[in-house]
């Protein structure tokens, strides 16, 4: 299965919905979807995780990367929607320690 992330902009604030598997064999297209997005200084993106039933370590680095990239550039990102397997994968990595996640909440495309 593909991984298809799908963008909506609401002024200041970018809205994700990531789905599918995040393996070594679908990770190329969402690092190159992530890397495409322009980051603006202030910018909010918030990525919703929930439809995402699969993510090893190679997703883990694509989301820190994003994250360090947003960081330098003066913007936020926030990922929601973590199932508890996902929520797990971060904490034992330590990566909720360092990243924004709420996972109790996801990202409305209308």
């Amino acid at each position: 299965m593909d991984v298809m992330i799908h963008f909506k902009e609401d002024g200041a604030k970018l809205c994700g919905f990531v789905e599918g598997e995040i393996d070594t064999f679908t990770a190329s297209g969402l690092r190159e979807e992530l890397e495409a997005v322009k980051i603006t200084k202030g910018i909010e993106i918030e990525l919703d995780l929930s439809k995402v039933n699969y993510m090893d370590s190679t997703g883990l680095g694509i989301f820190v990367a994003f994250y360090k990239r947003a960081m330098r550039e003066g913007g936020k990102v926030k990922l929601v929607g973590l199932s508890n397997r996902l929520q797990r994968l971060f904490e034992i990595t330590g990566l909720s320690e360092l990243m924004d996640i709420e996972t109790d909440k996801k990202v409305e495309l209308s």
